[in-house]
């Protein structure tokens, strides 16, 4: 047997010392211990695993969205989801999420085809930028003698500042007896009103009256209420709250990177200010002097604000809010979140 021989004086003792680390390495676990990494790193993304829809009446519109945000600068993508039972449908609201940007694992209750307790695991599985897995857990108790017309209070999408109503039918078979006695919500911007039971032999009808005040901050509304019954074995039911309340006012990009680069670099943006009606920008407020701003005059449904960042030579992580205000009722405005690393030369 021939052996081949190295150019280079010292290099055999090299490569035998790296030879003896990497045997090391692998005798201490640095290798074993990377998949746990991985699993560690998208568990870090959801903001909850667990859900418990409680009590819900049958065919009533059930869902929960497990929130997700990608804390990292390489794009995150989930291959697949699967549930344990089919009494809860998973969905994914986007699939590949690139740094910063939120996206969801939606759970889907099926109180249609589903009685009684009922409980899944989801599993999430990711891919990139390394395959780990995630488990969400959902439960709750499907009713029969409950129902809800419609299934659920759905506000749909409406301008915050105006006032939105919404009236709903509940009935209940079997005990005519049965009587809400109280409802109740975690939501401070809502109002609910309930007539006089309709009583007819083996059934109880209530018609509720539920008002989305205007003061509802702009967003994602995913709420429930809570109805407070005399039934000792099922003292609450819930119902679903949905809706978006849009502001009247928008900016896009809502975040903005600057991306890896020098400390003393200078990156140009252009951010575009959308409204309902016309409207005038009266200010832009950094808390960052590195930045500045080229404020449009006039008034109009759409306007282009210029961004400058300037880089003083310094390496730091950025992450700053910038916020700008109108004269639209209330100095009503919009913000966007600036985010970027200054490396050192």
């Amino acid at each position: 047997m021939s052996f081949v021989s190295f150019p280079f004086p010292g290099c055999s003792s090299m490569v035998s010392r790296c030879l003896v680390l990497f045997v090391g390495l692998v005798l201490s676990g640095f290798f074993v211990d990377i998949p746990l990494q991985a699993e560690n790193w998208a568990d870090k993304m959801f903001k909850v695993q667990s859900h418990d829809f409680r009590t819900v009446g049958r065919g009533a519109k059930a869902e929960f969205d497990f929130e997700l945000t990608n804390l990292y600068e390489e794009d995150v993508h989930i291959a697949a989801v699967r549930s344990s039972c089919g009494c809860t449908t998973p969905s994914v609201t986007k699939d590949t999420l690139k740094t910063h940007e939120t996206g969801a694992v939606v759970a889907t209750f099926n109180t249609s085809t589903f009685i009684g307790k009922k409980g899944a695991t989801f599993t999430v599985v990711f891919d990139k930028p390394y395959y780990a897995e995630v488990q969400l857990k959902v439960s709750g108790y499907i009713r029969t003698d409950i129902t809800f017309d419609p299934p659920e209070v759905a506000f749909g999408e409406f301008r915050s500042g105006k006032a939105q109503q919404r009236d709903i039918v509940i009935s209940h078979t079997g005990d005519s007896n049965w009587r809400i006695t109280d409802v109740r919500s975690h939501c401070d911007h809502l109002k609910v009103s309930l007539s006089p039971p309709e009583l007819s032999p083996g059934l109880v009808r209530y018609r509720m009256h539920v008002t989305m005040q205007e003061d509802v901050p702009e967003g994602e509304i995913q709420e429930r209420l809570t109805l407070i019954s005399n039934d000792r074995s099922f003292p609450t039911t819930e119902m679903a709250i949905s809706g978006r309340a849009r502001s009247a006012l928008s900016v896009s990009p809502a975040a903005v990177t600057l991306g890896t680069t020098s400390a003393d670099a200078v990156v140009e943006k252009r951010l575009v200010v959308k409204g309902e009606e016309p409207f005038s920008v009266k200010e832009v407020i950094c808390d960052d002097e590195r930045f500045a701003f080229e404020i449009p005059v006039g008034s109009k449904k759409l306007h282009f604000v210029k961004m400058k960042f300037q880089g003083d030579g310094k390496a730091t992580q950025i992450s700053q809010t910038i916020r700008i205000v109108t004269d639209l009722p209330g100095d009503c405005s919009a913000d966007c979140i600036v985010t970027g690393t200054l490396a050192a030369e």
